[in-house]
C-alpha cells in the first residue's frame, strides 16, 4: 500500500504557480508591438480591428503572466516600462517566426522550399536583385522572401535563424555563421573643388 501511495503522488497533477508563464497567444505579441509603435491603447485597436476593451485584456493577460506591467498609463499615452523594452525584441522574433512559419508551411504547389534573403539597401539594386534573378533561374522550386535592412538587424536574424543569407558592408563574425567576401569595392572621390583634384 504504501508503495501504491507514493506512485500516486508522483503521477498526481502538481499545482501550477501563479507566477508561471503560461503559453503565448501571437495576438498579444501583436498587440503589444501595436501599442508600442503607435503609444496609444486606442490607436493599437484600430490598427488590429479590434475593440479598446480587448486591447486592454490582452495587455493585462501579458502583464499577468510576465508579473510585472509593460506599459505605464498616462494622458500622453501607453509609455513601455523597462519591461515592456527587455519584452519587445522577443515580440518582435516571436512574431516574425510566426510569419516565417506561415509562408514555409504554407508553400505554393511547384515549391520544395523557401530562401530568406536580406540586404543593405545601398546593395539592393547593384548586387542583390541580379544575384536573386540568378537564384530564380538555377533553382525555379526554390521560393525566395527577400527584404531590405540594416546591417545590426540583419545581423540578428541569421543570428535568431529567420535569415538564411545576410549582404552587407561590415558583418561581424558569430559563432555557427559562414562569413564570405564576395567583392572589393573600388571609392572614388568626385568633387567641385580643383583643390582636390588629383595627379
Amino acid at each position: 500500500m504504501q508503495y501504491i501511495k507514493l506512485i500516486d503522488a508522483i503521477l498526481a497533477p502538481q499545482p501550477t504557480p501563479q507566477t508561471e508563464f503560461q503559453s503565448l497567444d501571437i495576438e498579444l505579441a501583436r498587440t503589444f508591438l501595436a501599442i508600442s509603435e503607435t503609444g496609444n491603447f486606442y490607436k493599437a485597436a484600430e490598427r488590429l480591428n479590434v475593440t479598446q476593451s480587448t486591447i486592454s485584456m490582452r495587455v493585462k493577460s501579458l502583464e499577468a503572466s510576465f508579473g510585472r506591467p509593460l506599459f505605464s498609463r498616462g494622458k500622453g499615452g501607453a509609455n513601455m516600462t523597462a519591461a515592456g523594452h527587455q519584452f519587445h525584441r522577443h515580440a518582435a522574433t516571436l512574431v516574425r517566426v510566426w510569419r516565417q512559419a506561415h509562408q514555409e508551411v504554407g508553400l505554393s504547389p511547384g515549391y520544395s522550399s523557401i530562401l530568406a534573403v536580406g540586404g543593405q539597401f545601398t546593395l539592393w539594386d547593384r548586387l542583390i536583385l541580379k544575384w536573386l534573378d540568378w537564384i530564380r533561374d538555377t533553382a525555379p522550386s526554390m521560393a525566395i522572401r527577400a527584404e531590405v535592412a540594416l546591417s545590426d538587424d540583419l545581423m540578428r536574424r541569421l543570428t535568431e535563424g529567420t535569415l538564411d543569407v545576410g549582404v552587407m558592408y561590415t558583418p561581424q563574425s558569430r559563432s555557427g555563421l559562414n562569413v564570405e567576401e564576395l567583392l572589393v569595392e573600388r571609392l572614388i572621390m568626385v568633387s567641385t573643388d580643383p583643390a582636390t583634384s588629383g595627379p
